[in-house]
């Protein structure tokens, strides 16, 4: 955190896929430097993503992150053990990390996936019962990469294959199992009434107990209709242009901005205008 009680300092919220990583590559290396100086100035990097915790840990690994990080698309918070003077309530120790969970767990939301299985037949796969190689040839991901985000905890991709009014039934359906089916960049995720914007409003709450700023500023970066919650609830709301996504459609007006270039060069533009160049 900056040291200067009179200027606001920033918690920056981001997706992960087709924001801070590349839509196809995966990359996030013309983002390194603008990385680099937001560490050097205290701002943390808070990924807010539907991957799962295995894949978080090796990604926040390679980028240089020791910040907490919100899993499938808020489920849970994952906050390193120590980052707080005190643990937050209701959290929970699990390793390295202090947890809040606000999902119940993948196989409550696999076994109502299964009873619609008769009705939808094969209109859709997913993840829990495809294979690493099916993972990869949708995702582009490594092997490694595939398994690990298979290792999921709270919810559940499904790959959507048929006609969008089937898929808008099969939605139903599941709300009234008490799911909340959010459509990712690729997958519709089956988890419960979670979404990134409730997780990120918590966090920030917890990083505000402890701060001896006034006014924490958060800047939310996405590019697909999961980030929408988080976007919307954000002091600013950063779109992201994506070769694949349409522009998620916010309620909001006021202090929304949109890159003009993608994925993490448009992360860069971003967080250098509103951040470095205070141009807002």
């Amino acid at each position: 955190m900056s040291n200067d009680t009179n200027k606001p300092t920033y918690l920056i919220y981001t997706d992960l896929d087709g924001t801070l990583l590349d839509h196809n590559n995966y990359s996030f290396a013309p983002a390194k430097s603008t990385l680099k100086k937001l560490c050097e100035h205290h701002f943390p990097v808070i990924p807010n993503t539907s991957k799962t915790k295995a894949e978080l840990i090796e990604i926040r690994h390679d980028i240089g992150l020791r910040t907490p990080f919100i899993i499938e698309n808020g489920a849970a918070v994952y906050i390193p053990a120590g980052h707080f003077k005190r643990q937050p309530s209701n959290t929970v120790t699990c390793g390295d990390f202090w947890v809040k969970s606000f999902a119940p767990p993948q196989f409550h939301w696999l076994e109502h996936i299964k009873t619609l299985k008769h009705e939808f037949g094969e209109k859709f796969i997913h993840f829990d019962e495809m294979t690493v190689a099916e993972i990869q040839a949708v995702t582009n991901l490594s092997e490694h990469n595939a398994q690990q985000a298979k290792q999921r905890e709270y919810g559940e991709p499904v790959l959507w294959l048929a006609d969008d009014f089937s898929k808008h039934n099969f939605v139903e359906r599941l709300e009234e199992k008490g799911a909340k089916p959010i459509q990712g960049g690729r997958f519709l995720h089956i988890s419960g009434a979670t979404d990134k914007g409730q997780a990120m409003k918590w966090l920030t709450s917890e990083y505000q107990k402890i701060s001896q700023h006034k006014y924490l500023m958060t800047i939310a970066l996405g590019d697909g209709q999961n980030d929408i919650a988080m976007l919307e609830h954000a002091d600013i709301a950063v779109r992201i242009a994506s070769p694949a996504n349409p522009l998620p459609q916010l309620n909001r007006t006021k202090d929304v901005y949109t890159s003009t270039a993608e994925g993490p060069d448009g992360w860069t533009e971003s967080i250098e205008h509103l951040v470095f160049n205070h141009r807002f």
